[in-house]
């Protein structure tokens, strides 16, 4: 009785607010905050949201049917399970970060349901391989910090509209990240591979990639042709690999798309060559003892002679610390690269 004189009063203030909105009627919002479940949150002030996060839940409550937002993150959760969302078909966004949920207490079909699912947060978590039979909805699926050592075949199949696939900190291993294990994903933009077992560049990566983060691998080389078949990569991250100069052929990185590439903390000893329309280059803490603008500089020297803003090398952002370079820094750098903004040495 208290829940509903409760209730009453949240009505008398936002009712006529709600009753414009084409979302939820009077009836499915009182519907929704009635089945709020006990070990949870539902503002009154924001109905689709159902907050359950840092409760110490071991078990995922059944959700309200009316729920877009749901928060379950900083919880002991080991099992996904179909019962809790039979009714949830409305979802949009689901927070399981820093759970305990294993593979195999993901029950066969628990997402099935939510066709409109499409933000899937599950970092921190005990899965072993990437979860199957997700919506084809999602957008962004992030399971950072897991425990993933396998993508089985098929399992990004009807994905087409996934552009964000976060899976750094996993056991990913060059045999686990192929053209098979990615099908399906024809419009990612955003792969981030970071902090796995990686040693060669991973194969089979979706052209539509923009952003591809491979930090803290064990990756020694690059082939010639890698970036071919990735002619929209902008954001390049190899940080903290086993790159040495014999493992980047000289046009390697000779792409119009790329715009920001980072190699700190690798094995390199020269400074690669520099696409014309790179802005930030990081490389920072390597073994380079000296820079040569002439060497590196993309354009000829004719074509500095006749400069103009529009054809100039884009240059802005060059990292260097950490090497074994000396100030001052060498004019024909400055030369080439007159966009430059911030160098640091």
């Amino acid at each position: 009785m208290a829940l509903l004189l409760a209730l009453s009063s949240v009505l008398l203030l936002v009712g006529p607010a709600l009753a414009q909105s084409p979302d939820m009627s009077y009836e499915d919002y009182m519907a929704q905050l009635q089945a709020c479940p006990k070990e949870c949150r539902c503002p009154p002030s924001f109905p689709n949201a159902v907050y359950c996060d840092n409760k110490a839940l071991k078990r995922i409550p059944t959700i309200p049917p009316h729920t877009w937002y749901l928060y379950l993150q900083n919880n002991l959760i080991d099992v996904m399970s179909t019962d809790a969302f039979r009714n949830a078909t409305q979802l949009r966004w689901i927070n399981l970060n820093r759970n305990r949920i294993t593979s195999e207490g993901m029950e066969e079909g628990a997402l099935a349901a939510m066709l409109r699912l499409v933000h899937l947060y599950m970092d921190d978590n005990l899965l072993s391989s990437v979860p199957a039979n997700l919506p084809s909805s999602l957008e962004q699926l992030r399971l950072s910090r897991n425990r993933i050592s396998k993508i089985p075949a098929g399992v990004f199949s009807g994905l087409d509209r996934l552009t964000l696939l976060e899976l750094q900190g996993n056991k990913l291993q060059d045999d686990a990240v192929t053209e098979v294990s990615l099908k399906g994903l024809s419009n990612l933009v955003q792969i981030n591979l970071a902090k796995n077992q990686l040693t060669t560049m991973p194969l089979g990566l979706p052209i539509t990639i923009t952003q591809l983060f491979l930090d803290n691998n064990a990756i020694e080389k690059i082939p010639a042709d890698y970036f071919k078949g990735l002619p929209k990569v902008a954001f390049l991250r190899l940080n903290r690999n086993k790159l040495g100069n014999g493992g980047l052929p000289k046009n390697v990185f000779n792409m119009s798309s790329i715009l920001d590439l980072q190699l700190s903390h690798n094995q390199l000893t020269q400074v690669p060559m520099i696409p014309s329309g790179l802005e930030h280059l990081h490389l920072d803490h390597n073994q380079i003892k000296s820079v040569n603008g002439s060497d590196i500089c993309p354009v000829s020297a004719d074509a500095l002679e006749g400069y103009v803003t529009e054809t100039a090398p884009k240059l802005r952002y060059l990292r260097l610390d950490g090497n074994e370079i000396k100030p001052p820094i060498p004019r024909d750098l400055m030369v080439c690269f007159r966009l430059l903004r911030s160098i640091v040495i």
